[in-house]
């Protein structure tokens, strides 16, 4: 017989000698009001259990609460010492099997905060390697006045190897829901030499060198999550002097989702391969102040995605970009997009079908810095189908209509062209009115001009399509 029977059984036993022991005293309403009340008080028994506590011989739910290893949820006293202890106890608690060869699974245990604030003065860094399948979550850490300055509130990086096998530091650790407040010294997370982690939810603040760092490892995934070295919500008047970086990822396969980027000097830096950003807001630091939305330091390889962002008076700078996709994007404020030349190299890029808003001065949505050298490789590069409102419209596509009565018409692409003196493709038609039907070629195509010539004199329009990149 299962316990909810029991007490049901238990129940009609204890009305039934209720009703004849006091049936006599009792008037009809008076019993119906009684019975309407212990049926109310059984109900919520029966539907708010007690907390599971593990019977004698089975292990107990893997949850590890800061507040009993003595933490002071209040954020007045120092409580490093208390969550190390719960980290070390989560970390080297019951396992189940491996994840990846030599991570050990720990099942899902959790480090709950409990909704507390905690002052911290070191980093929460793993004592051990090779652990995965772990939850922090539910709290604020704030670092205190003698925090190291180079040092990370939580730090994914072992402080001893203890032998682990595994190539990877840690597999599947999840943070979420946290407020992470550095107080103007060091960074928010550290992630190093990692699988599969995952950054949900959370409130990265008053850091000085980066709020979130991702070295070597890959597959760490940041979402849902606001960062800001300064609190604020744009037009702050200390804007030119906003340092340090939001998002460091110096690893590959990495993904950055709905996120929120208000005040740095970089937004997001990436030196690390084949990483995805998408649903990216940045008014971090606005160009003219020195700031960039997006740096992709990474020349010769880039491998990078930027899709559905807005970059919000701040924009995108890419080293030699090869397979570059800049799409479906924002651009507010005169933000553009800069491409660096360091190498020269520049191979693979897409820039299309974003939106371009800026105040009529005149400045172009894709510049070129050459002072390393010019751009002398370039092939399969798109810049095209960008829509623009009060900047200027540059791409590696051009196309123009040109009307005479002559032998020779002249498309001038100087002004729409991105690259000086550089056409690699031409289609054009030539229409002549009358009936005649004369000769005519492709005379030229030196400084971004397109020349046709006919053999004879004859009123004409010539459309022009040419192409910089190789994209036809």
């Amino acid at each position: 017989m299962t316990a909810t029977r029991k007490a049901l059984v238990l129940f009609m036993i204890i009305m039934f000698m209720a009703i004849h022991v006091h049936g006599h005293n009792s008037s009809p309403d008076h019993d119906r009001l009684r019975f309407r009340t212990s049926l109310i008080q059984r109900n919520s028994v029966l539907s708010n259990p007690p907390s599971p506590t593990a019977a004698p011989g089975k292990p107990s739910p893997l949850v590890y609460d800061v507040t009993s290893y003595g933490a002071d949820p209040s954020g007045v006293s120092d409580s490093t010492e208390a969550l190390l202890a719960a980290i070390s106890d989560a970390l080297n608690g019951p396992s189940n099997g491996f994840l990846f060869e030599g991570i050990v699974n720990l099942g899902g245990a959790q480090i709950n905060l409990q909704g507390g604030n905690y002052l911290i003065s070191r980093p929460l860094q793993f004592p051990v390697a090779g652990r995965g399948n772990l939850v922090i979550h539910g709290g604020t850490l704030k670092a205190s006045n003698d925090f190291p300055v180079d040092g990370y509130l939580i730090d994914l990086s072992p402080s001893s190897n203890n032998g682990s096998s595994s190539a990877y530091n840690y597999e599947f650790i999840t943070l979420r829901d946290l407020l992470l407040d550095s107080n103007y010294r060091g960074g928010g997370i550290q992630v190093v030499n990692s699988l599969r982690i995952s950054i949900d939810n959370c409130y990265v603040t008053h850091f000085t060198s980066n709020g979130i760092l991702v070295r070597s490892g890959h597959e760490t995934y940041i979402r849902s999550s606001y960062l800001g070295q300064h609190i604020t919500a744009g037009g702050d008047p200390g804007e030119r002097n906003f340092s340090g970086t939001a998002i460091n990822l110096m690893g590959n396969d990495n993904s950055v989702t709905d996120v929120i980027i208000f005040s740095a000097a970089i937004g997001i830096m990436v030196s690390g391969q084949a990483n995805t950003l998408s649903g990216i807001h940045c008014y971090n630091k606005a160009t003219g102040f020195g700031g960039t939305g997006i740096y992709l330091k990474l020349p010769g390889l880039t491998q990078t995605r930027i899709v559905n962002s807005y970059l919000d008076f701040t924009g995108i700078v890419a080293e030699d970009p090869v397979q570059l996709h800049i799409s479906s994007s924002f651009f507010l404020g005169d933000a553009y997009i800069l491409l660096k030349s360091i190498n020269g190299v520049m191979n693979g890029v897409n820039i299309v079908d974003n939106m371009f808003a800026g105040s009529d001065k005149g400045i172009d949505i894709v510049q070129l810095d050459q002072q390393n050298g010019a751009f002398k490789e370039v092939d399969q590069v798109v810049i095209d189908r960008n829509n623009v409102r009060g900047m200027k419209l540059k791409a590696t596509v051009g196309r123009q209509s040109v009307q005479g009565n002559g032998s020779s018409w002249i498309a001038d692409l100087n002004s729409i062209f991105v690259f000086p003196n550089l056409i690699k493709r031409v289609q054009y038609t030539f229409i002549a009115t009358g009936n005649s039907f004369p000769n005519h070629a492709l005379r030229n195509v030196s400084n971004n001009q397109v020349v046709i010539q006919s053999d004879v004199a004859v009123p004409a329009t010539v459309f022009v399509t040419a192409d910089q990149g190789n994209s036809f």
